[in-house]
């Protein structure tokens, strides 16, 4: 390299650095006009709201339909170029349980998601439960347009960096895209990033979680080429043939029968066939990895494990079970399913005791039917405890202490393990 181009990379890189290094600092910014002009000229303002939301999975999509269709000016901000959360991003299926009973549990704009994803060809409602089956690339298009229709302005491929406040109130989040930094003014934040992103950047205080103790990762992928047709699959694809409320237990017995004399085959979960509407493909969940998704060298490392885990299961099923002998992976997740990570300490924690026994707070503000479903951190066994009544959460538990203008919403709301096991 030429001195004159070593030197114009230093310069180009040295200023590239200074604006990365804002980020770290944005939130001691509030009060100092200079930090706050310096932070402006960094990333631009690209727009004032009256609520912006961070994540557009389940949580995030619906909070943001919601606020628009109220008639608040909404913003938000996705890190993929699609939305859906776990369900398109971890290929988590199905949606599960809307229902007990055949008597709807899960209403409102939940609920209309899954008419409209139904009425699209996208959904599958397995009734009693109402387990939803579904399509996850009309999931996808459906959450797009009833985002757009309600007219939210969109952020997708936007990773937020960032934010600036005063005191404990939120004045604006930092994301960077291909404009480069931008910040996004608003009255009100809403954190629907599953780790608590944004609350963690502001401060937040967050629940003690051991290492050890999170739920495993499970890395999902669709075979194609499956005999759907056979009994095994076709009772294994539904929630109420032998699969039941569990796993697919034929493939799980022969598989842990092999694992006996076999030490190379790792833990697994399941597994778990699910129907993804389209004849000779299923979604497999299977594998199962310790991994801390707000640890980046962490998460990077157990889904390296787990891609190889994937072609060794893949391998098994071809090879020992009829159904699968003509099977090939079509398609693996944009990235490893999280189960568990950072959740706040809000106002109220929601405890195991309160969601099995359906107690009723004075704010709540959601329910479901969905039963504990506890992944052990280590080995192939699962805790599951059926709920008799809906279980409620309130308002409470979304709202941190001392931050007056954020609220959480989805996987990171104020919950204990067991009851977050279920939300």
């Amino acid at each position: 390299m030429s001195d004159i181009s070593r030197r114009l990379f230093l310069k180009k890189g040295v200023a590239g650095l200074a604006a990365v290094a804002v980020a770290p600092g944005l939130i001691s910014c509030a009060g100092q006009d200079g930090k706050a002009a310096k932070v402006r000229q960094l990333a631009p303002l690209a727009g004032k709201y009256d609520v912006v939301v961070a994540g557009g999975g389940p949580a995030g999509f619906i909070a943001a339909v919601t606020a628009a269709r109220q008639g608040a000016k909404t913003a938000l901000i996705e890190r993929y170029g699609f939305l859906g959360g776990m369900a398109t991003t971890g290929y988590v299926t199905p949606i599960s349980v809307f229902a007990k009973d055949n008597n709807l549990v899960i209403g409102g704009i939940p609920w209309e998601f899954v008419q409209r994803l139904e009425s699209m060809g996208g959904a599958f409602i397995e009734w009693p439960k109402a387990n939803i089956d579904f399509d996850i690339e009309l999931y996808k298009l459906c959450c797009q347009r009833m985002v757009l229709e309600a007219g939210v302005d969109l952020y997708m491929h936007s990773a937020m960096i960032g934010c600036e406040m005063e005191g404990k109130r939120i004045t604006s989040v930092i994301i960077e895209n291909k404009n480069g930094l931008e910040s996004l003014e608003a009255e009100r934040f809403i954190d629907c990033t599953g780790d608590a992103d944004l609350a963690n950047m502001a401060g937040v205080p967050m629940q003690e979680n051991p290492d050890s103790e999170f739920q495993p990762s499970s890395f999902c992928f669709i075979l194609s080429g499956v005999d759907t047709d056979s009994e095994l699959l076709n009772k294994c694809m539904y929630h109420n043939g032998i699969n039941g409320p569990s796993q697919c237990r034929p493939v799980r017995e022969k598989l842990l029968a092999m694992k006996e004399t076999h030490p190379e085959i790792p833990d697994f979960g399941g597994p778990w066939f699910n129907n993804v509407l389209h004849k000779g493909s299923v979604a497999v969940n299977i594998t199962r990895r310790a991994a801390i998704s707000t640890d980046n060298r962490n998460f990077t490392a157990a889904e390296c494990q787990l891609r190889e885990d994937i072609f060794l299961f893949a391998s098994l099923l071809k090879e020992n079970f009829p159904e699968f002998k003509d099977s090939y992976i079509s398609s693996t997740a944009p990235q490893a399913g999280v189960r568990e990570s950072r959740r706040i300490k809000g106002v109220h924690t929601v405890t195991a005791d309160e969601y099995v026994s359906g107690f009723h707070y004075e704010d709540s503000i959601s329910r479901g039917i969905h039963p504990i479903d506890m992944h052990a951190s280590k080995g192939t066994k699962q805790m599951r405890i059926d709920l008799k009544q809906p279980a409620y959460v309130p308002y409470r538990a979304l709202i941190a202490p001392e931050y007056p203008n954020l609220l959480v919403a989805g996987r990171c709301i104020s919950t204990g393990r067991q009851a977050l096991a279920s939300l």
